[in-house]
């Protein structure tokens, strides 16, 4: 699958800033039947460390989040994607072309947004990312022009012909998003994208990465801020010391289990609920004068109503949560 530009891009996803009409303007040739990624065995070792350890997984297409610790693999796994790395074994395909048999193929689907400062300080961001533009094969006055449009998109458009190293942090990072996007690519992985952002910026950056998929732009996000996953990704890659914990769709992560607070008075109320729900089989505690039990699915909630009836305890209040992806990798881990 190849992505190809019909006009102007910031007219699609500006409004994350409020600006501009909506309406997408990249099409997609065909829809690729391929997997976005198809991980087989991925090895890495570096001396003694073992920075991946036997990867299995299989990505769809849309915005995946890449989640772990530091050190869990994620930014070695985007270089084996983009051919920095090589892997000691195993093997990895983009939309069913491997990176080791061509590596080139690959790359020229892919922008790539760096964790860390990359762009030169003393440059201009319109002509650091019209140079990116070149450099992804656009002629000079292409490159230009869509470097202008990117620059929009992101929010810098009254700022692009500052040179970089007076930008704030907030802005570098959407420069270093406009230069992965300027090339038209497929796929972008962004590396810890929201890195040092405050409050405000953070909202901005992940209200423009939940928009590119109207673009047809898949997305790998790595990140260990695993809030951010869970509000713009569809699916989850979880890591832990190179080996892979979960790989799935972020709401059946979510939906898998879960929590009621039961709220049926303090004392002696709370203790008798909590008692027969263990009783009948479900995993209840008394918090703070609040009955916490763990279900999983409707049954498991009429066992709760059930209890609560069949008890003759008035019911003040019942609350059902999901977890997070916090706890669901703790879950899978165990705390640090």
């Amino acid at each position: 699958m190849r992505v190809r530009y019909h006009g102007p891009i910031s007219r699609g996803l500006c409004g994350a800033r409020g600006r501009g009409p909506a309406g997408a303007t990249w099409q997609t040739d065909r829809v690729s039947p391929e997997p976005l990624l198809r991980i087989a065995g991925l090895t890495k070792r570096y001396g003694a460390v073992t920075a991946l350890d036997g990867l299995d997984a299989e990505v769809p297409s849309g915005r995946t989040g890449v989640v772990g610790a530091n050190g869990a693999g994620k930014t070695t796994l985007f270089r084996i994607l983009l051919g920095l790395a090589r892997p000691t074994s195993g093997s990895v395909e983009v939309a069913g072309v491997s990176v080791a048999a061509d590596p080139i193929a690959v790359r020229s689907r892919l922008g790539y947004m760096p964790e860390h400062d990359c762009l030169p300080l003393d440059q201009t961001a319109a002509d650091v990312v019209a140079t990116f533009g070149e450099l992804s094969g656009l002629p000079p006055r292409a490159a230009r022009r869509r470097a202008s449009e990117v620059l929009d998109l992101v929010g810098l458009d009254e700022a692009r012909f500052r040179p970089i190293g007076g930008f704030s942090t907030g802005m570098r990072q959407r420069a270093k998003l406009a230069q992965a996007l300027v090339g038209g690519p497929e796929v972008v992985l962004l590396d810890e994208p929201t890195a040092g952002l405050d409050p405000a910026g953070r909202e901005e950056m992940l209200a423009l990465v939940a928009r590119l998929g109207s673009f047809g732009i898949s997305v790998l996000m790595s990140t260990h801020l695993l809030d951010d996953v869970q509000r713009v990704c569809d699916h989850v890659l979880m890591l832990d010391a190179g080996r892979l914990v979960v790989s799935g769709p972020t709401g059946s992560l979510l939906a898998g289990t879960g929590s009621v607070t039961v709220d049926v008075g303090h004392g002696q109320a709370a203790d008798r609920l909590a008692a027969e729900l263990t009783r009948r089989g479900l995993e209840a505690d008394v918090v703070d004068g609040l009955v916490k039990a763990a279900v999983d699915g409707e049954g498991q909630l009429d066992v709760v109503r059930d209890a609560i009836a069949d008890l003759d305890l008035p019911l003040f209040r019942l609350g059902s949560g999901l977890v997070t992806l916090d706890e669901v990798f703790l879950a899978r881990v165990g705390p640090r």
